[in-house]
């Protein structure tokens, strides 16, 4: 899929010298950080879960070999 967007100069200069900083194309640079943005996001949802959880046990926590158990690893 191909798209495209529209930046100021500003923002165009500072996305090129991204991308040659990170010696990638201008597309990758940006479907890099989207990804990255997208898992951040992600990760924030899931530790948010866990720590409801967490406090809805009453802060009760359980040993690591409960969850090793748990993932048989």
């Amino acid at each position: 899929m191909a798209f495209s967007i529209r930046l100021s100069d500003e923002e165009r200069k500072l996305a090129e010298s991204y991308s040659k900083l990170h010696s990638l194309s201008l597309g990758e640079a940006f479907k890099q950080a989207l990804f990255e943005k997208i898992e951040d996001e992600y990760d924030i949802v899931v530790a948010n879960d866990a720590y409801e959880e967490y406090v809805q046990s009453g802060k009760k926590s359980r040993p690591i070999e409960e969850l090793w158990e748990e993932l048989e690893i």
